[in-house]
């Protein structure tokens, strides 16, 4: 049973009795509902919810808690979000307010943003060129404001006539959770999105595509759990810095590396060193020996251009392209700043990544291999993103379809919606209301369509 259908099957509790129990398990079920979950089963287990299910499911039970005076801390919880549900979601946080609660919440989506009583901006770049608050005030003062956030309010989606499909590649039959022998064309040679409310089958077809044609899946999970893995090594330049300080420097490659002959002798090459505590939790503490650099010191005198081997870790992504005078290095690195992580330190461990930076890092790693005519598919890649670098993503995602890609993304964005070539929405609703094809055609002929929320939300945000 799904939550909406229990909620029906309350409300038709009339027993005095149990009068309170029905109105207070009544308002819990409907804020549910509200959120966007009324299509989860009450046997689902929690560890298959996703990031913004859960997060949401912790908004309504503290929406019932006593407490007042709490200080709540919310992250990017429009994450996974039909702008249809966005505005029930904004009336929870009210009332969390409404109770006497303070609400700090980290997030993009304009309409949040909108209803803020307060709005502080961070910035103006990322890394180490934000940093410090460039804005703090009401929403209309941002509007207006000469900041990243408030030219990204002001902006206007790009108008571009859809590309021609080369081709198609058909998902039949296919009946993954709620969907219903379900049978869809998918054009070959364009970028697709895939748009929906919050469980009404988009990541279930999805999952149908990669499993009947070859597809590359370009998730948000981390892209390593080693520490030792950084861009440095993921982009796989570190032989080519190695070989670089080894030519300059006379000496061998493996002099220039954490792992092997270069590595401090008290860390490994780790630069921090891990005390046991038994049954407590393990302490790590930086290496007194390397000071955290990683390198014994016969590593760390020798320079390029005024560079140590550790300093090279600590270069951005950015700079390391000017600096490292390697054509290999530079054509690695580029495509990192093309899809705009040219903030990442070349030795910044890998597991401090969030979703989003990993899946960019995974499209950018994509670009390089320069395999030809195949096809991607993303999974909400505008998640923790900026408007600014949302307009980035796209250029990369326009730059895979040049290449031949065919390009699939499940996306609530109104502007990936808008600048693709081809939309398919499923719904009408979730869950049990959901799971067959209610359009697909252009973005342009989906404005017409009355059955799909997604076209209200892009009537909506015309008129706005």
């Amino acid at each position: 049973m799904e939550i909406d259908e229990l909620a029906a099957v309350v409300e038709q509790v009339r027993d005095p009795r149990v009068a309170p129990v029905v109105a207070a398990l009544s308002d819990k079920l409907r804020a549910l509902i509200d959120v966007g979950l009324g299509y989860l089963s009450l046997a689902r287990p929690t560890t298959t919810l996703s990031g913004g299910e859960s997060q949401r499911i912790k908004t309504v039970r503290h929406l019932g808690s006593s407490l007042v005076e709490v200080v709540y801390v919310f992250d990017e919880p429009t994450a996974g979000l039909h702008q249809h549900d966005v505005r029930s979601l904004i009336g929870l946080l009210e009332s969390l307010r409404d109770k006497g609660n303070t609400l700090l919440v980290v997030e993009h989506d304009p309409q949040v943003v909108r209803a803020a009583d307060r709005i502080v901006e961070l910035g103006p770049g990322a890394g180490s060129a934000g940093g410090r608050i460039v804005f703090e005030g009401g929403y209309d003062e941002l509007a207006v404001a000469d900041t990243p956030t408030g030219r990204g309010l002001r902006s206007r989606a790009r108008q571009r006539e859809p590309r021609v499909p080369t081709g198609k590649l058909r998902v039949e039959g296919a009946d993954r959770n709620n969907l219903r022998d379900l049978t869809v064309d998918v054009p070959t040679g364009v970028l697709t999105v895939l748009t929906g409310v919050a469980g009404s089958g988009k990541s279930s077809l999805a999952a149908e595509f990669v499993a009947q044609h070859q597809a590359t899946v370009v998730d948000q999970r981390p892209v390593s759990t080693n520490r030792r893995s950084s861009p440095l090594t993921y982009c796989g330049i570190a032989p080519a810095v190695r070989a670089l300080f080894a030519r300059r420097t006379g000496t061998s490659p493996a002099l220039f590396s954490a792992n092997s002959a270069g590595a401090c002798p008290v860390c490994q090459g780790a630069g921090v060193v891990h005390t046991g505590l038994a049954f407590l939790d393990g302490q790590e503490t930086v290496c007194e020996a390397c000071g955290g650099r990683r390198f014994r010191a016969e590593a760390l005198a020798h320079t390029v251009d005024g560079l140590s081997i550790a300093d090279v870790d600590d270069l951005t992504v950015a700079e390391a392209v000017d600096r490292l005078p390697a054509p290999a290095i530079g054509r690695a690195l580029g495509h990192l700043v093309d899809v705009g992580l040219g903030y990442l330190r070349l030795g910044q461990p890998l597991t401090d990544l969030s979703g989003g930076e990993c899946q960019r890092l995974k499209i950018a790693k994509e670009l390089s291999a320069g395999q030809r005519s195949t096809c991607h598919v993303l999974d909400e890649p505008t998640t923790g993103l900026h408007r600014s670098d949302v307009e980035v993503l796209l250029r990369v995602l326009d730059r895979l379809v040049e290449r031949g890609s065919t390009v699939l993304v499940i996306e609530h964005d109104l502007e990936v919606v808008r600048s693709a070539d081809w939309v398919i929405d499923l719904g009408p609703g979730p869950g049990r209301h959901g799971g067959r094809v209610v359009f697909s055609r252009s973005p342009q002929q989906l404005l017409a369509c009355e059955e799909s929320a997604t076209a209200r939300a892009l009537r909506a945000s015309v008129s706005a």
